[in-house]
């Protein structure tokens, strides 16, 4: 029996099947399927530890590879160098041998070792340099010092201000320079000193620890380092400060110098003298314009190497994912070692097995062997994964689906009149024109440009730009119910005359109320009249329309997700479900709801001014049909009270029904099976889908099929004994009903309640769009002269500005997520069983794509 064909209503046919295929060419098989990406392969070695399986040596070598690529990543963008990006849209790669496998590794190791020994070299230099920098402006900075201390003793100070510290009171006595001796040298007074450099950030600290150790029997002078100083290690600017202290005694120096040490100071030699200190800093000099030539030289051959790699470090990184990904899932194979044969077992949709079949017998001769590859498919009582085939434009609506949950294998999927509900649902919120030409505009930008801005990663967009079609969709319907709405801008549009006319009385006054006329049997043939905007009852009018509208709209959604819940039990063949839930639910429903449905739309038929009578209050009508059956204060038809009574106890029968048929029935089907001696499995049985091809050669007992051994391939069908189904609990199953029944009843009256957000969300959005016209463009507009000009300009910025970012961002989003909320509580709780697992097919393009995702949020 052929497949059906796949839709959209359903998910897809589903197939286990069984893979045998010989160890030597099992890399190439995955690659092949892998690229095909639409078999999930289930674990079968789920008791082996991950370091017990087959190719495990293989993945660790591929990580070690994978590792030096991260590797040169990071130092590209230490150096700036930019990495050529992958357009997967255009750019394919075939999947390596085993040999290009091999040799890559071993150019990523001759580079690793390459691109390791330049990077170390250059921060080597570059420290170096750093160091060289940082003793000329410790020379500089202290030969300044030393030649005004020199000059002129009272320049000194201590770093205190006690007066009795002997370090002050030694140079006090003996001062250099003085009585016009020769100068006396600080080691002639045995004043010993230390040169530095600190990080600025450790300064304060530094001279506490100084002070608090040497009692303050020491003198202390910093500056800081203006030149700019950079860490090679992580290319960051640093800020540091040079100092110089003076103390007595050798011990005190010495313990000065592992103070400064500890704290991260580095310390360099200066030379009192100052004919050496210029011979120093001219020896500094000259080191560091020959280190200066060599860092260059240096910097351009790691950079020719880095860029030479970036060109192609991104394919490299594409082949090592496919290539890990691929003995990954070889690690989920059994491996038979008498038969060197790798078995494995998969779903695959049903429709995509004469593909996989020829995918296996393309790479069965390609590698030359005699050996066939075998596919078995296999009968089994596991529930399938649930596959929804989509495209980019049933991509957005289904996931709406799926964020709620997975639809059960071969249930009615919602996501199918999703496409439809949900974008008009959203529209009869925000039903304004204008504000949905915005929005389509927008949307129809992000379709035009689509390859363009499908790079750009910012998570916001992207959210946006994901939804570019629910979003179209939303701005085509929202333009249509602004047009019901006749709402543009918060402004209406005289497309066609009025059906009204004002009755003006002679002698009318400013500040009377005038009341408008019909003009004869003339109606506004589309949407609402014009004429209703801006008169007094406008909004009490829209109000009792709109309203009403929610609940039709309501009950017609509702409805509709009930009639599914029948589908799907005629298709699961579950007739219990059907007259146990899905007839007695829908009465009740239709006995309350589809006759206050019934109510209102006979309401709106009968002209109530004309006969002479008052229209009745339905809401009323609705309570007192329960709290006093019978008994009608305004009727609405003639033998109004019979049909309601006849209506709740009608609604009151179901609910028996509902709580006991389905369990009852269930116990006994139970028992009448457990009688017979046997207990049903519930198996489905499928045929191959091949067995068009090779009918009379497939068996059941597990047989290669014969026909087509010559072709390298063999398709068998075996049954397996796994059973999925659980023992039968009564309990289990009223308590179930139970609360199926009280939530179905309770959410009937919540549920078609909650359909009112469509009219108070559009009165908002009505009323916010006036607001906003009147507190801005209208103040422009009714400004006069060159002051005019100027008000009518700011305030259409300010309009535009507050309609794009209010009334179409916010009050857009706001009405999104009610639509969301009404189909995913509303609608879906009427049929939605969601006990499904998603389909999660082995594919390098969802892989890599998971990778780019995952690099672009790091």
């Amino acid at each position: 029996m052929a497949p059906h064909e796949d839709t959209m209503f359903r998910s897809a046919d589903m197939s286990m099947v069984q893979l045998y295929v010989a160890k030597e060419i099992g890399r190439e098989v995955v690659n092949a399927l892998g690229e095909l990406g639409n078999v999930q392969f289930r674990d079968l070695n789920s008791e082996v530890t991950a370091f017990q399986r087959t190719f495990t040596q293989e993945i660790r070598r591929l990580d070690n590879v994978e590792r030096k690529l991260r590797f040169f990543h990071l130092q590209m963008e230490k150096a700036g160098i930019p990495l050529r990006k992958i357009d997967f849209d255009v750019d394919t790669f075939a999947a390596p041998s085993a040999s290009e496998i091999d040799e890559l590794s071993d150019r990523s190791q001759s580079l690793e070792q390459r691109v390791a020994s330049l990077n170390d070299s250059y921060e080597t230099l570059k420290k170096r340099e750093v160091e060289l920098i940082e003793w000329r402006c410790v020379l500089r900075d202290a030969g300044e010092f030393f030649d005004r201390a020199h000059g002129n003793v009272d320049e000194i100070r201590p770093s205190t201000e006690d007066d009795d510290a002997p370090l002050l009171q030694d140079v006090e006595h003996d001062v250099p320079g003085q009585n016009g001796d020769a100068e006396r040298s600080f080691s002639g007074m045995n004043i010993g000193f230390v040169a530095g450099v600190i990080p600025r950030d450790r300064v304060a600290a530094f001279e506490r620890i100084l002070w608090r150790t040497l009692r303050g029997n020491l003198y202390m002078n910093q500056s800081e380092i203006s030149e700019p100083l950079v860490d090679p290690t992580n290319n960051e600017p640093v800020k540091k400060n040079v100092f110089l202290i003076f103390a007595h005694g050798k011990e005190i120096i010495a313990k000065i110098r592992k103070i400064s040490e500890s704290l991260g100071a580095d310390l360099y030699s200066v030379d009192e003298n100052s004919d050496l200190r210029r011979d120093q800093i001219h020896e500094v000099n000259n080191r560091l314009a020959d280190l200066g030539s060599v860092l260059r030289n240096t910097k351009t051959t790691l950079d020719a190497e880095l860029t030479q790699i970036a060109q192609s470090l991104a394919a490299w990184m594409v082949v090592i994912k496919k290539e890990k990904a691929a003995y990954q899932t070889l690690n989920l194979f059994s491996y038979d070692q008498a038969r060197k044969t790798l078995i494995a077992e998969a779903w695959c949709p049903t429709n995509s097995l004469p593909l996989i079949k020829s995918t296996l017998h393309d790479v069965n001769n390609r590698a030359g062997l005699s050996v066939p590859s075998i596919i078995n498919e296999i009968r089994t009582n596991k529930t399938p994964p649930t596959y929804q085939k989509t495209n980019r434009f049933t991509e957005g609506f289904q996931t709406i689906i799926n964020a709620y949950g997975t639809a059960k294998y071969q249930e009615v999927n919602p996501g199918l009149p999703t496409i439809i509900t949900f974008p008009f649902l959203f529209a009869v919120m925000f039903g304004d024109f204008g504000h949905g030409f915005l929005m389509v505009c927008a949307a129809v930008a992000m379709i035009y440009w689509e390859k363009k801005l499908k790079k750009v990663r910012d998570e916001l967009f992207q959210m946006a730009f994901y939804g570019r079609y629910i979003m179209l969709m939303m701005g085509i319907f929202s333009m249509y119910t602004g047009l019901i709405y006749n709402d543009v801008f918060s402004k209406s549009m005289s497309i066609f005359p009025s059906a009204w006319e004002w009755d003006v009385p002679e002698g009318w006054e400013e500040g009377h109320v005038v009341e408008a006329q019909l003009k004869g049997s003339y109606r506004y043939p589309f949407g609402l009249d014009w004429m209703w905007h801006g008169t007094e009852n406008d909004l009490l009018f829209a109000n009792s329309y709109k309203m009403k509208l929610s609940i039709l709209m309501g009950w017609t959604h509702m409805t509709y997700s009930l009639c599914l819940s029948y589908i799907n039990a005629r298709h699961f063949k579950t007739p219990i479900d059907i007259w146990g839930v899905f007839v007695p639910s829908m009465i009740f429903f239709q006995s309350i709801f589809g006759y206050l449905v019934f109510a209102i739309v006979y309401k709106w038929s009968i002209d109530w001014y004309a006969i002479g009578q008052s229209p009745p209050g339905l809401l009323n009508m609705l309570i007192y049909m329960f709290l006093s059956p019978g008994k009608i204060e305004d009727p609405l038809y003639r033998g109004q009270g019979p049909v309601q009574i006849i209506l709740v106890l009608l609604a009151l029968v179901q609910v028996p029904i509902l709580l006991f048929l389905k369990p009852f029935y269930l116990r006994w089907e139970h028992n009448r099976a457990r009688a017979k001696g046997y207990r049903g499995i519930g198996e489905t049985s499928r045929v191959s889908a091949l067995d068009g091809e090779d009918d009379d050669n497939n068996t059941l007992d597990g047989r290669a099929s014969l026909s087509s051994e010559h072709e390298g391939i063999a398709m068998i069908t075996q049954d397996i004994g796994e059973d999925e189904h659980e023992e039968f609990d009564f309990g289990e199953v009223m308590i179930h009903q139970v609360i199926h029944t009280i939530e179905f009843c309770l959410n009937c009256v919540s549920h078609t309640a909650s359909y009112l957000r469509l009219w108070a969300l559009s009165l908002a959005h009505q009323q916010l769009s006036v607001v906003l016209w009147t507190m801005t463009l209208a103040n422009g507009l009714s400004s006069t002269g060159p002051m005019g000009v100027v008000m009518l300009v700011i305030t259409f910025y300010m309009w535009f500005f507050l309609t794009i970012a209010v009334l179409v961002a916010m009050e857009g989003t706001s009405a999104m997520l009610h639509s969301l909320r009404l189909h995913w509580v509303e609608a879906m709780s009427k049929h939605f069983m969601g006990e499904g697992l998603p389909f999660q097919p082995f594919s390098f393009k969802q892989i890599l794509e998971d990778d780019e995702s995952a690099a672009d949020i790091s």
